[in-house]
């Protein structure tokens, strides 16, 4: 019949005196570093179990998401292709989307100056070959950008123009007029 030693076990929970065979006694250290190693085995699985719920979760947004059409960096300006990475961004999406460009208005007051859309903050015109003149106004100007960023944010997450310009007007309309007219 074996005897039984008492030994003390270290954890989280409450201190509490277990019993153990003799020929297992002065293993306790071995033990506890098997027990810890069970312990962090099973919280790295539970970690890599939510990693990969969190990353199907991603993916799939992500897929739900509208895809915008982006106009090549190739085709613009030296001055657009210096410029911060939102405001590249913003003519790229202007180029491409004229259609919905000309539906948003820009409040950034650039009515006085003929603009009469946020497109005409980035496009004065196209020429009779189709090519794009950009305008410069938007460079230096962060509510048009602004704007155009929450354009492009609002349509990937599938909003009809229309309710994105109702946005737009009552979001920015503290800052001055709209330039459509």
């Amino acid at each position: 019949m074996p005897i039984y030693a008492s030994a003390r076990w270290r954890s989280t929970r409450p201190v509490e005196t277990r019993i153990i065979p003799a020929h297992i006694h002065g293993c306790e250290e071995t033990l506890l570093k098997l027990t810890t190693n069970l312990k962090i085995t099973r919280l790295l699985g539970v970690v890599l179990v939510v990693s990969i719920l969190i990353s199907a979760c991603t993916k799939e947004t992500t897929s739900g998401q509208a895809s915008l059409q982006m106009a090549s960096m190739e085709e613009m300006p030296a001055e657009v292709k210096a410029a911060p990475g939102t405001v590249q961004q913003a003519y790229q999406f202007a180029v491409a989307n004229s259609e919905v460009m000309k539906q948003i208005p820009c409040y950034c007051g650039c009515g006085a100056m003929g603009h009469t859309s946020n497109y005409a903050c980035y496009v004065s015109g196209v020429d009779v070959n189709g090519d794009v003149i950009f305008d410069t106004h938007a460079l230096g100007c962060s509510i048009c950008v602004d704007i155009t960023q929450d354009t492009m944010r609002l349509l990937k997450q599938g909003q009809p123009v229309t309710d994105i310009k109702t946005y737009i007007d009552q979001t920015y309309s503290q800052y001055g007029p709209s330039n459509i007219p």
